[in-house]
């Protein structure tokens, strides 16, 4: 089977995070179109400025994913303006049950499913029918190795995470047949302000730079899955396979528990 040919037009949600800044500089070259949306205007001009030196055309929008129809009116613009090739759903925040173990607040929960798993999905929908009638196209959605088995200490955003990895898994195989290529990326601990901000320890810590050149090489493959750092994702993969209470209990000896 013939390889698709290299995006040119590439699409990132929450492109001043960590992952996401860094997948905007591994596409930003000549040639490419990246449209990237952040909350943060400032750091998404100055990102911008970097990837438009680095010689590619860059259009911006800042806004909250959480806004639902801005979001969709936005992206069914972009897609009547410009021929999307890759989407990147990139956007995301974490929560957790907090230091003393009280749990999770109401709003921070509310606000994570929003963003990972509503805007996602709405992102998706809003960019599918402009590539169904090409048939082609190329959707990944950033979920996470925690997706494998829950953390005691993220309980909300493990839940967030493993819906993106079944929604994807089967996005890819309904869309497969008509031409749209559906990966989900699972990355383990990544350098970024939300990695630091997790609790619990974090082996096998990538930089974003590593990160973002293995997720672009994975998508360029369509790899079902892409995910790292091994053996952190057989871990994890095998925590999700074992009896459960083997599972908690490896989580507890590895000082994961709750």
């Amino acid at each position: 089977m013939t390889r698709p040919a290299s995006p040119r037009t590439v699409l990132i949600t929450g492109a001043t995070g960590g992952i996401g800044e860094a997948l905007a500089k591994v596409y930003a070259e000549p040639g490419n179109t990246l449209i990237l949306q952040g909350r943060n205007a400032v750091r998404l001009t100055e990102l911008a400025a970097l990837c438009e030196a680095l010689g590619a055309q860059v259009l911006t929008r800042v806004l909250d994913v959480r806004n639902r129809n801005e979001l969709s009116a936005w992206l069914h613009e972009i897609c009547q303006q410009e021929q999307v090739d890759l989407v990147i759903v990139n956007a995301g925040v974490n929560t957790n049950i907090g230091p003393d173990g009280a749990g999770e607040r109401w709003e921070d929960v509310q606000a994570l499913i929003e963003i990972n798993v509503l805007a996602a999905m709405a992102t998706v929908n809003a960019v599918l029918p402009s590539m169904r009638i090409r048939g082609d196209g190329q959707i990944a959605l950033m979920s996470s190795l925690a997706a494998y088995f829950g953390l005691p200490a993220t309980p909300s955003y493990c839940a967030s995470k493993a819906a993106l990895k079944a929604y994807g898994e089967a996005l890819r195989g309904w869309l497969g047949p008509a031409g749209i290529r559906v990966n989900v990326v699972m990355p383990g601990y990544v350098e970024s302000q939300m990695c630091r901000d997790m609790p619990g320890p974090k082996p096998f810590l990538w930089s974003a730079k590593k990160a973002a050149r293995t997720i672009k090489h994975g998508l360029a493959r369509n790899q079902p899955r892409i995910s790292f750092p091994f053996p952190l994702n057989l871990g994890t993969w095998f925590l999700a396979v074992l009896h459960p209470w083997l599972s908690e209990r490896i989580l507890r000896l590895l000082n994961y528990g709750g």
